[in-house]
């Protein structure tokens, strides 16, 4: 069972011994998939001979494309949404001649609009990362051996039924 030397900070609810120190402490570092989380201080996280922080480039995302390019996009695309949205308007109020339709018209496109606009908005701002950790060679390999023995201890408990039990006769 190997997994990846990449921790990720979270904070617990309830408090715990550290790995190294044994004070309380909520804050955990564990893999991606929990197999393996101890829980740390955070003196512990900035010590280099404990962990690495792992710092990822805050002005570019995962494709490459900048804060910047991203906000001149949106802002095309919103002005082109408007531009439609205005021409339909336009187009609607050519075409119906009661003033109730052009009420109700109204609301419905301001009800549309708002959903619409909403996730757009949210797609832009930062979404919360957890920090990331690259714990020390010989950190990570207690962790690895921890885990090796804890499996080794798991499959002999899983073994020691089936294997025959010591001789319980005299041998004269």
């Amino acid at each position: 069972m190997s997994f990846p030397n990449l921790y990720y900070k979270r904070i617990t609810a309830t408090t715990k011994a550290c790995y190294i120190c044994y004070k309380p402490t909520t804050a955990v570092l564990a893999t991606i998939d929990t197999s393996d989380f101890l829980y740390t201080c955070t003196t512990h996280l900035s010590d280099h001979g404990f962990a690495t922080r792992v710092l990822e480039p805050e002005n570019e995302n995962k494709i490459g494309i900048s804060v910047e390019e991203i906000a001149k996009l949106r802002e095309e695309w919103e002005e082109k949404q408007r531009r439609k949205k205005e021409k339909e308007k336009a187009d609607k109020d050519k075409t119906t001649a009661e003033g109730e339709k052009k009420e109700d018209d109204g609301k419905s496109e301001k009800s549309s609009k708002v959903p619409g606009s909403l996730p757009t908005s949210g797609s832009l701002s930062p979404r919360p990362t957890h920090e990331k950790y690259i714990l020390h060679r010989d950190i990570f390999a207690l962790r690895v051996s921890e885990h090796r023995r804890r499996r080794q201890t798991s499959q002999a408990k899983d073994l020691a039924p089936r294997l025959p039990g010591a001789p319980s006769s005299s041998l004269s």
